[in-house]
């Protein structure tokens, strides 16, 4: 009674959608935030306080440049995009103020997320 090898085999499929399925949730769940595409050096603080992962940063660089997503938007421009970025949802405005920036160009930055109605506007520091 010789009877013929059967191949056995395992249907993957259904394990390959569930693994599409968490794919697809982690990509959609992700927060992505926005550098601001510029080096700053930030002034040290004595203490700290992690700040939200979904954030508008807004950098002010040494020669007082104010950039915004790898672009320069000058203060001007500061107000519009944030106005922009808060329509969708009320998150928070991190500045990035160089420690060689002008507190004057910081100040104005200041007035402008304030002006365009941000409700949570921090200083991003660096703490050793």
């Amino acid at each position: 009674m010789n009877e013929p090898d059967e191949e056995t085999a395992i249907d993957l499929s259904s394990m390959i959608d569930c693994i599409f399925i968490l794919l697809i949730f982690f990509i959609v769940t992700t927060v992505f935030v926005e550098e601001p595409g510029v080096e700053i050096s930030k002034p040290d603080a004595i203490s700290d306080v992690d700040l939200e992962k979904n954030s508008i940063i807004i950098a002010i660089t040494a020669d007082n440049r104010v950039v915004y997503g790898g672009k320069e938007i000058g203060i001007s421009g500061v107000s519009s995009q944030v106005k922009q970025q808060i329509k969708q949802s009320d998150i928070p405005v991190i500045i990035q103020a160089d420690l060689n920036a002008d507190h004057g160009v910081f100040s104005k930055v200041w007035t402008e997320v304030k002006n365009a109605g941000a409700k949570k506007i921090s200083v991003s520091t660096f703490k050793d």
